[in-house]
């Protein structure tokens, strides 16, 4: 890539659920594996003087998540360019562990922002199966293998076990927060990281973000004679059909990912 004697800045965009693994139906999934290619040519970008990310996320997998962040940290050490963060409609939960591997985050004024917490959720059919005269038959080496089974009724111990595992979760998103946010965060601890969401000029407020602005108002205000250039993975046919790269065999997966990723969306209203 070329870029102008004003220089470029290249803009990655992060956009859908946070889920390993490549685009399902419905809605694309952001993974380490789709947007390691992008996130490589924006940072070796010539001329580039900054990399833009514009995030549009309810969240996901906190493992991506993670190591998305670390990559972007690492690719803007190792070549020496600031990172800023733009939140489209949402930037929540695994959207703003994104965001704060940012230098700085920018929100609009209806965006929403935050959700520092962690979330899990399905489904019990033990009296379901009953009625229907139905026999769940479960065999494992090891007590912990069956724990939460849909089908069986749930434990208080299974329970626990689940809140102390999204504790540590939670408090490594906290940490993380900390770390990249520092003394910009105005809040208390229980203000800050109790899950909820607040639009772009209260999270600006608390420190969440560092201010309202698009990318095309930042941008010309810090670069005003860059050149902003997209930078998006190369699409196969697949991909450009919305279909799963491997094969069809994974389409009932995929059903059940758009399911999970709708209600995900509709938390936000979107």
């Amino acid at each position: 890539m070329g870029g102008s004697d004003a220089g470029v800045v290249p803009v990655v965009k992060l956009e859908g659920m946070i889920a390993s693994g490549g685009a399902g139906f419905g809605r694309q999934t952001i993974s380490i594996e789709s947007v390691e290619e992008p996130l490589e040519r924006a940072f070796t970008t010539s001329g580039a003087k900054a990399v833009a990310l514009m995030i549009n996320s309810p969240g996901g997998s906190p493992t991506q998540s993670e190591y998305i962040g670390r990559r972007i940290r690492q690719l803007a050490d190792k070549h020496e360019l600031p990172v800023i963060a733009f939140c489209e409609d949402v930037a929540a939960s695994g959207g703003y562990w994104l965001a704060c591997a940012a230098d700085e985050i920018y929100a609009t004024s209806t965006s929403v922002v935050g959700s520092i917490g962690v979330i899990s959720s399905g489904f019990g059919f033990s009296e379901l199966i009953e009625r229907l005269g139905i026999e769940r038959r479960l065999h494992s080496a090891g007590e912990a293998k069956a724990r939460l089974d849909p089908f069986f009724a749930e434990k208080s111990e299974d329970v626990e076990w689940l809140r102390e595992l999204q504790q540590g979760i939670h408090d490594e998103f906290g940490a993380w927060v900390r770390h990249r946010r520092g003394d910009q965060l105005k809040g208390s601890d229980e203000e800050l990281f109790n899950g909820d969401v607040w639009l772009g000029r209260k999270a600006v407020e608390l420190g969440i973000a560092d201010g309202i602005g698009t990318l095309r108002e930042v941008i010309e205000e810090k670069y005003p004679d860059a050149e902003i250039e997209p930078t998006g993975p190369r699409r196969t046919l697949f991909s450009k059909l919305g279909l799963p790269a491997a094969s069809w065999d994974g389409a009932a997966a995929a059903v059940i990912g758009a399911v999970n990723s709708r209600a995900a969306w509709s938390r936000y209203g979107i």
